[in-house]
């Protein structure tokens, strides 16, 4: 249980939120006394990047400083069913440890997080019970609106059978898991708002919803088409795309060439990656480089060295064009290299780390 007021509980996990519902039920919820569970669900699928790296780790150490006990799902069967690694078990669970030696790796609090496998709770007839439940409680339509959580678009000609059961299976895991919180990412809202309106209906409970935000890939984004949900995922980091996301073993040279070809307007302060890379994971972790302040070294006939105590006074100065784009690039490419390196040491230096990498960099990416 954690020593902080109810008040610094429930604004730590408001930090994680970018939507929260309801944070009445939330605050009902931590005001009860009783344990909390959160869940998050990850198919284990190639390289692992900033996002499900840092920033989950960021993600969840906040909900874990809150009091919440925390259950990582590996979602291998989910995997499978989506055609990830080409639908092959074994490789899916190669990457799931790995994908775990990365968090171990890069600051997540291990001692309150609880790691649990799809393939182990698929041996439980009870778990199948309730995902046929599951599938009774809505007509075809309603499960397909929730496809865009898997990266498939709402047609029934993208879409196998696989793809309907897993709908139906991550509804149940949510019970399953006895979890009194969902924290996944903006992407899944379409499937925990499912969720809400099962649970009752099958003498459960309504989820708390913390949708944490999805960082944007390096690119440009696409046009806007209205849907929040639809424009997030269509903005979000790419696998397939090795040069639209810093990935946690990525070379120092990587770095520097992604964020130096990275989408970033001048003057641009909303949808722009690199200030999304400061916002979301730099300044949050300036902490544990040892660091109060980033320092943008601007040529002497711009104003010279501009000092930043917070995400705010970037932003600000950004919109404002008196830091330039390349100055902040050049300012954030050591930084996110500095985060970066305890991976790639400990992936060098642990012999059973390495072999997993080596593996999965063996593996072509599927989606």
């Amino acid at each position: 249980m954690s020593n902080l007021s109810l008040e610094e509980r429930l604004n730590l996990i408001k930090e994680v939120g970018e939507e929260i519902v309801t944070e009445n039920e939330l605050r009902a919820l931590l005001e009860s006394g009783k344990p909390l569970i959160a869940y998050d669900g990850f198919e284990p699928s190639g390289q692992i990047h900033i996002a499900q790296g840092l920033l989950r780790a960021i993600n969840i150490n906040r909900m874990t400083q809150a009091g919440i006990h925390f259950k990582m799902w590996v979602a291998d069967w989910h995997a499978m069913a989506n055609n990830k690694m080409g639908g092959d078990l074994e490789r899916i669970k190669t990457v799931g440890h790995y994908f775990i030696e990365v968090w171990k790796a890069c600051g997540m609090d291990m001692s309150h997080v609880e790691f649990l496998w799809a393939s182990d709770m698929a041996k439980n007839p009870n778990y199948w019970k309730l995902v046929v439940q599951v599938g009774r409680t809505n007509v075809l339509k309603r499960f397909i609106r929730t496809a865009e959580m898997m990266g498939r678009e709402e047609s029934l000609d993208n879409l196998t059978g696989a793809n309907i059961i897993y709908s139906c299976m991550q509804v149940a895991d949510i019970f399953m898991l006895k979890a009194n919180i969902t924290q996944l990412g903006m992407d899944q809202r379409k499937l925990n708002m499912l969720a809400r309106e099962v649970g009752p209906q099958l003498g459960f409970w309504k989820p708390v919803v913390v949708s944490h935000h999805m960082l944007m890939g390096l690119g440009k984004p696409p046009p806007t088409n209205g849907d929040k949900v639809a424009r997030t995922i269509a903005m979000k980091m790419s696998k397939s795309n090795p040069d639209n996301a810093i990935f946690m073993t990525d070379t120092h040279e990587d770095i520097k060439r992604k964020i130096t070809k990275a989408y970033c307007p001048e003057g641009q302060a909303t949808e722009n990656p690199v200030l999304e890379y400061c916002k979301y994971i730099i300044f949050p972790l300036l902490p544990r480089l040892g660091m109060e302040q980033v320092v943008v070294n601007r040529p002497e006939k711009f104003g010279g060295p501009v000092i930043l105590n917070s995400y705010t006074n970037l932003e600000k100065l950004f919109a404002e064009k008196q830091i330039h784009p390349l100055d902040l690039k050049n300012t954030v490419i050591p930084l996110l290299d500095k985060l970066i390196s305890p991976v790639r040491e400990y992936f060098t230096n642990n012999l059973f780390a390495r072999d997993l990498l080596r593996k999965v960099q063996s593996y072509q990416v599927t989606r």
